[in-house]
């Protein structure tokens, strides 16, 4: 009982967003869903052609797009979920004092992050869902293996998520997001989203490996193109434990500040 009284009240932080935005909502699903797009054709087709092929660590060869497609994908998860629970995140916090209204009714704060969460993560999975088919579209994956890929694809933006929210209670000011979009860029540019990570000289290589955008890439792109093995089970506990973990100290560090 206790569980699903938790499950209500979670539901219905994330219906007051949906409510919310329900005058702007195709804006929004557009805005979310071009930029991965765009990525994909103008590097992936575009510069693809220039590129060639490229060789998997197993010795496989794949085009360039189909190389680079399953990390548009997991860049695109990554960016909505960081965009959806720091930036608005902190705004409903610090400014609106939205928050604070909602803990006068028995919704407390780890049930306001995961509704926040399962928010940002249904918005995600339109966009995921869209990506996946133009890449079906485009033969640079299988329906079976992106109807694989599309969980993978929530667990990154899940994952993403709870650490976006943890970073947002320790924000002082719009300023230190500045930080965020400086990191968020550096992860997008080495985390073998344009080249493998075997490119990388080996100290870096294993910089490049141990981040969490490497491990959301390495995911999808195992699913995707059906080189999935004992690898990809790391990079879901690796995904599930940093998903435990921000939810926790989300949690901790809301309850901290909301209910001085």
């Amino acid at each position: 009982m206790a569980v699903q009284a938790m499950g209500r009240r979670s539901a219905a932080v994330a219906e007051r967003n949906v409510a919310a935005l329900k005058t702007a909502y195709a804006l929004v699903m557009v805005g979310g869903l071009l930029e991965p797009v765009l990525y994909l054709f103008s590097i992936g087709v575009g510069v693809g052609a220039l590129v060639g092929d490229i060789p998997l660590p197993g010795g496989r060869v794949v085009g360039y797009a189909e190389f680079v497609a399953p990390a548009m994908l997991a860049s695109s998860a990554m960016s909505g979920a960081l965009s959806e629970t720091t930036f608005n995140f902190f705004g409903k916090m610090k400014f609106m004092r939205l928050y604070e209204g909602m803990l006068a009714t028995p919704v407390r704060p780890i049930e306001i992050a995961l509704g926040e969460l399962s928010w940002a993560m249904a918005r995600g999975s339109l966009y995921s869902g869209a990506f996946l088919a133009i890449m079906v579209a485009m033969d640079l994956t299988t329906p079976a293996r992106a109807l694989v890929a599309f969980p993978a694809s929530m667990l990154v933006g899940f994952a993403f998520g709870a650490l976006g929210m943890t970073i947002s209670t320790l924000m002082r000011g719009w300023q230190d997001f500045d930080m965020i979009g400086a990191g968020m860029f550096v992860l997008f540019l080495f985390s073998g989203t344009f080249v493998p990570a075997t490119a990388y000289p080996d100290v870096l290589r294993w910089l490049v490996e141990i981040t969490p955008l490497y491990r959301a890439v390495d995911l999808i792109r195992g699913l995707s193109l059906g080189t999935a093995g004992l690898v990809q089970l790391l990079d879901v506990l690796y995904l599930l434990a940093m998903l435990i973990v921000g939810l926790m100290v989300a949690g901790r560090r809301m309850e901290r500040l909301l209910c001085k």
